[in-house]
């Protein structure tokens, strides 16, 4: 299992709740003695275009410090769905998010979709037709939504639930009606966490989600899985949920 991380996602590039300071040092902490650390991708601003108008990514760009942070944040999620796509499961330890980023606009927190622009760099390239994306943030991304809409051959879900029975059991009926896939694609964000905003999660349900994930890839995908970070803002248990979810991943 590897982790996609730059040192530089530890700086804080505005006020909000994802670039808090502490909040990917703590991820880290959990993670540096269990699994393999590697760099980013680079990325060019025709990797962005893949998803993102050029009004938008110029927009993006005035903001200095937030568009360095943001362009590197997408180059991990390109590198960990380069590393899915060998058979080795990756996480981007990146920040900022950016699920509800989309082609020309964004808001919560997010500025570039990277996932979206992850999962369509691999369709332009022609090395997948296919891709879900599965969702298990507290909040819909809706970029992702947006911006995948009239492309049927990705399959974007958002994890409904009122309690946690049920948010488990649409994961599972999910993966379990979907056929074969190119790639899968994690938004993971860990608010929902009984200790988060939601407060709907268990730690070890996040071991239950990469499973259930690491499963389907197995068995539909050649093994091809990746995810990366969206929400998760309580420091004290968001590196432990994200070594579950990679550990059931693994």
């Amino acid at each position: 299992m590897y982790v996609v991380y730059h040192e530089r996602y530890e700086e804080v590039y505005t006020s909000d709740p994802a670039a808090s300071p502490g909040r990917i040092e703590c991820i880290k902490s959990e993670l540096e003695d269990s699994f393999q650390f590697v760099e980013p991708t680079l990325v060019s601003e025709s990797d962005l275009r893949l998803v993102h108008s050029q009004s938008h990514i110029d927009w993006v760009k005035q903001r200095g410090l937030l568009y360095e942070i943001a362009v590197l944040a997408v180059g991990g999620a390109l590198k960990a769905s380069k590393l899915a796509m060998r058979g080795e499961p990756a996480f981007g330890l990146i920040r900022p998010p950016g699920h509800h980023a989309s082609p020309d606009s964004c808001w919560g927190f997010c500025y570039f979709n990277n996932v979206a622009i992850a999962v369509e760099k691999l369709r332009r390239e022609g090395v997948v037709k296919k891709a879900l994306i599965v969702d298990i943030d507290l909040h819909y991304g809706d970029g992702t939504a947006n911006f995948f809409a009239s492309v049927p051959e990705v399959v974007y879900h958002h994890v409904g639930s009122v309690d946690r029975e049920s948010f488990l059991s649409d994961l599972e009926c999910f993966f379990a009606s979907q056929k074969d896939s190119g790639i899968v694609a994690v938004s993971a964000g860990f608010d929902r966490h009984e200790l988060d905003w939601g407060g709907l999660l268990r730690t070890e349900d996040y071991a239950t989600i990469g499973k259930t994930a690491r499963e389907y890839a197995d068995e539909k995908c050649g093994g091809r899985v990746f995810a990366v970070l969206e929400g998760g803002y309580n420091h004290s248990v968001l590196g432990k949920n994200v070594k579950a979810l990679l550990l059931g991943l693994e």
